[in-house]
């Protein structure tokens, strides 16, 4: 890559986090002498930004804050460390690996997020090292599972629908791994691998990425309608598979989604991507990383909340992509074929395959794996995935599927699931299902209100109104943050609240039942006795007036209470 093309398009000065990736040595810096040094559970700002490229970020409890500062001690530093799965799946042997560290070096949970990747909680500085290469021995890994590089790759986990299944999760594995960075400071860091020479023969390079890798995050994923469970247009990078007479012909290609902003400018907003053609399953890794290598080319490297391939798009126009695009690859995408959305929620229960095998959805709120008085679910995912000779399969909704069980094996696991009490969430009203919700307090730094810890509370308050108006099993997909950056993808859900302050939060409606369409501001700064008071009334109308299979999102555009919104642009606009 040419030094011109490290310039930020507006050949404005680089921000202090491209001076940091410059200065690393291919994501090295300082971090291996960091490690090494017990006075603190902390580390410098500068080795903090490399972290997120080895998969972890530096936390601290901030329930613990004040009484930790009156002790005159420093914040209870730790870390969160993000495990990649491509597709979301993984073995038991795997499972049971993820397990054991939890309870041996993390804080005794696993979350399944809403990327099917793990997360670990609480990691000390002095364990991290024995954490990842536990990981890494399990034949996972941590690399890439934050940074400035392409993501985890997201694909539909649903085993049962049909064949293309498999043929699809063999195709997002290709494109994660050709997207992998390459450099070798990884396997020094934490798995003790050999120093690289320095030396001209043995150079090291990001054939990709180059030296200072992309200007933002990155993230791709395939959907197989009529299921878009994994949001396929809040991705920088989306294929959509067309299926035909049972067989994959390839993808349709959308580009430009993402969802996170800034409360209060109005020149950051969420996106949905556009698609803009169709490619052969063969052509797929290739437009993957033509894609990545204009928004490394073309991204803007000054200003990071102006970085994301969105804003790169939406600056330059379609088009403008589309014909560079077309000069990479040297040739051009074909006209995009028909293809049809419906739902993007899980499918709960026991339900057979086309292959003959038995696969359970579970239902996990808000993806948060551990053992409460009343529901053992970590100790019972244990003693299946000791028995299970199938797979786990993380979906995009922070839910789990015990995948591919034999008939012989189906009469022990489900009295397993029996045993420990562990659940489809059948029982529970259809919106508790539809909801999902970031960690956000009290470890993320960035959560300005309570997400993961709330959203349950806020649930058992509307449900007795979805009841008494008649609409338990009514599918309307909740969402909430603890902050604008998108975490559980809440500007497309049909209701959401994205957190403005401890208690308070902006409340979102209209967006699309199959993640089509951004949902629109509402109400701002808000708390609970008015969220509650709004949707009281407006559960009750959308029982009485709604048309015939109309979904929430739809009802509440159609009643006036908020505009339709189908582009990130309009996204502010009153």
């Amino acid at each position: 890559m040419s030094e011109n093309n490290l310039l930020s398009p507006n050949s404005a000065p680089h921000s202090d986090v491209e001076d940091i990736k410059r200065r690393s040595n291919y994501l090295r810096g300082s971090l291996e002498e960091t490690l090494q040094d017990r006075i603190t559970g902390s580390i410098p700002e500068d080795d903090n930004r490399l972290m997120k490229f080895h998969g972890s970020y530096m936390q601290d409890d901030r329930d613990l804050r004040n009484e930790r500062q009156k002790q005159k001690l420093e914040p209870a530093y730790q870390f969160m460390l993000r495990v990649r799965a491509a597709g979301g799946v993984v073995t038991p042997d795997q499972w049971l690996m993820m397990d054991r560290v939890a309870q041996k070096y993390a804080n005794g949970t696993i979350r399944l997020t809403t990327r099917q990747s793990f997360q670990l909680h609480g990691v000390l500085k002095w364990n991290m090292k024995s954490t990842i290469k536990e990981v890494n021995d399990a034949m996972l890994s941590t690399l890439a599972a934050c940074g400035d590089v392409n993501r985890n790759v997201m694909a539909n986990p649903n085993p049962y629908e049909s064949e293309v299944h498999g043929e699809v999760y063999e195709w997002a594995s290709r494109i994660s791994n050709h997207l992998d960075p390459r450099t070798r400071a990884y396997h020094e860091i934490w798995l003790d691998g050999e120093k690289v020479v320095d030396s001209r023969d043995n150079e090291e390079q990001e054939p990709i990425y180059g030296p200072v890798y992309l200007p933002r995050k990155f993230k791709i994923g395939m959907a197989i309608p009529p299921s878009n469970d994994v949001d396929v247009f809040s991705q920088d990078l989306g294929y959509i598979a067309i299926v035909e007479d049972g067989r994959l012909k390839g993808f349709n290609i959308s580009v430009g989604g993402g969802m996170g902003m800034t409360h209060g400018d109005p020149a950051t907003y969420p996106q949905l991507a556009q698609v803009i053609g169709f490619c052969t399953p063969e052509q797929a890794v290739d437009v993957a990383e033509k894609t990545v290598m204009i928004q490394r080319d073309y991204g803007d490297r000054s200003v990071r909340k102006h970085a994301r391939f969105k804003y790169t798009i939406d600056d330059r126009g379609i088009e403008w992509f589309i014909g560079e695009l077309t000069s990479r690859l040297g040739y051009s995408l074909e006209p995009a074929r028909e293809f049809r959305f419906d739902s993007n929620g899980d499918r709960y229960g026991w339900v057979e395959g086309t292959n003959g095998k038995w696969h359970f959805n579970l239902f996990i709120q808000n993806g948060r794996v551990m053992d409460e008085e009343g529901y053992p679910l970590m100790t019972g995912l244990r003693e299946i995935a000791k028995v299970h000779t199938g797979d786990f399969r993380l979906t995009a909704n922070q839910n789990l599927i015990i995948s591919n069980v034999t008939t012989a094996k189906k009469k022990k696991i489900d009295a397993l699931i029996k045993e420990y009490a562990l659940t489809d969430g059948l029982h529970y009203t259809a919106l508790k299902r539809n909801s999902m919700a970031c960690v956000a307090l009290p470890t993320c730094g960035l959560a300005m209100a309570e997400s993961e810890r709330y959203l349950p509370t806020l649930l058992d308050k509307l449900e007795p109104m979805l009841v008494e108006n008649g609409l338990r099993d009514e599918d309307i997909v909740i969402r909430m943050t603890g902050c604008p950056n998108g975490c559980a993808r809440p500007m497309l859900a049909e209701i959401s609240f994205i957190g403005k302050a401890p208690g308070k939060y902006n409340m979102y409606l209209g967006g699309g039942f199959a993640g089509q369409r951004l949902n629109k501001l509402y109400k701002e700064n808000i708390g609970e006795a008015e969220i509650l008071e709004s949707l009281q009334g407006m559960f009750s109308r959308y029982a009485k007036e709604r048309n015939e299979g109309e979904h929430f999102g739809d009802f509440v555009i159609r009643a006036g209470y908020v505009k339709e919104t189908r582009s990130g642009q309009d996204f502010h606009a009153v």
